[in-house]
């Protein structure tokens, strides 16, 4: 069982920078997939980042070039620098983790960019 706990929300106006982190309670954090998701109301949520168990990252396009996932394994962490934001980052962010198939998911932290 892997638990996933986010942090580094909060309100931020156009063009700022935040941070998100997550931490995890796992003796396997170093194997795993770790990913960020967003979600709308009313939308799918959306794979913004993902950070894989040998460093290779992925970005959606709207994130490319200002958004970085990277991890730290000693601290069991995970990391989201988000910058340049936009009204449309808005949302409700989601830490993942996955392994042979097995997702587990913190329980978000809201992300609101002023115009």
């Amino acid at each position: 069982q892997v638990q996933l706990v986010e942090s580094g929300g909060g309100l931020v106006q156009a063009g700022g920078s935040l941070r998100l982190s997550c931490a995890a309670s796992t003796n396997i954090f170093s194997s795993l997939f770790m990913g960020w998701y967003r979600q709308t109301p009313g939308e799918q949520r959306e794979l913004v980042a993902q950070i894989t168990n040998i460093n290779s990252t992925t970005y959606t396009d709207s994130v490319k070039g200002r958004f970085t996932i990277s991890r730290d394994n000693a601290k069991n962490t995970v990391y989201l620098q988000m910058n340049s934001l936009k009204p449309e980052d808005t949302a409700v962010y989601y830490c993942n983790a996955h392994r042979y198939g097995l997702h587990y998911w913190g329980q978000g932290t809201q992300v609101t960019v002023s115009s």
